[in-house]
């Protein structure tokens, strides 16, 4: 299966107003991230936070929904969110974690929580895993690039970036300006050509904007623990869904992506394979 084990598949929207001004898309990550604080399913969930602005993200531990609302919005440069668990841990001693993953990061959580002899009494604390859509993740000198050299936009000014309809996109000051991706490619980090998880298939419930139309987000639920929240969620009017089958561009699209990306990866990691050079097993 390219979308790997999922329960359900819906297009999907926050209802609350303040969340759908911040939000990426749907708003699905902090609605759920917010509901699942405020019902004790988790004490407080580690995001990507840029605080200073510059869009550099910083894995911030957030245990109230200002602080979750203040991480909105997708950053396309890698953050550490990783380590943030520890801190989550250590530092703010939470019992019960949250965490908002890419799919290499869900990857790596779930394997600190089958092999946890060297994260004692950190992997059995993550009690949610939400992964979002990812393709492919920048250096902050290739935002540098893309902003300040193709489109003539300090990146402090940008107040929003987007990836969608084939292009690279930013909002500064109500103004929208975009590259084609076809630009973007060879600016990723080289670690995003080897992984060939689109949709993060390892995370209790993934989402992403990919199949649904503008200002709704995709919503694959993986595990019993994505299932009762997302549930959970919608029967408290947090949330309002469609069926995917009366959504367009729907499914088809996001089988697409995810497929390509198995395929093309997949033969980027043999061609590395044969030339010697190490890689990391993926489950």
């Amino acid at each position: 299966m390219v979308l790997g084990n999922y329960k359900e598949a819906v297009s999907a929207r926050a209802t609350d107003k303040k969340i759908m001004e911040v939000a990426q898309d749907g708003g699905i990550v902090s609605a759920l991230l917010i509901h699942a604080i405020e019902s004790g399913v988790i004490e407080g969930a580690v995001v990507a936070q840029d605080p200073a602005d510059d869009w550099a993200p910083v894995p911030t531990v957030a245990t109230t929904a200002d602080e979750i609302l203040a991480a909105a919005g997708t950053k396309y440069s890698m953050s550490p969110t990783v380590f943030g668990i520890k801190e989550a841990v250590r530092q703010f001693g939470l019992e019960k974690i949250g965490v908002v993953a890419t799919p290499c990061q869900t990857q790596g959580i779930r394997k600190v929580q089958a092999y946890p002899f060297s994260t004692r009494f950190i992997g059995d604390k993550i009690k949610l895993v939400l992964g979002i859509y990812c393709m492919e993740n920048f250096p902050m000198a290739s935002l540098d690039t893309f902003s300040e050299a193709m489109m003539d936009t300090d990146l402090k000014d940008v107040d929003k970036m987007d990836i969608g309809k084939g292009k690279f996109m930013i909002q500064t000051g109500g103004e929208e300006k975009g590259i084609g991706l076809k630009k973007t490619h060879g600016y990723e980090q080289a670690g995003c050509n080897i992984c060939t998880d689109y949709v993060c298939e390892f995370s209790d419930l993934s989402t992403g904007s990919v199949g649904s139309p503008d200002g709704w987000s995709t919503v694959l639920t993986r595990t019993g623990a994505g299932v009762d929240l997302f549930k959970s969620a919608v029967d408290a009017g947090l949330i309002e869904t469609k069926p995917m089958d009366e959504v367009k561009p729907g499914l088809p699209l996001l089988k697409k992506l995810a497929k390509g990306k198995k395929e093309k990866n997949a033969a980027e990691r043999e061609k590395r394979v044969k030339m010697g050079i190490p890689i990391p097993t993926l489950y």
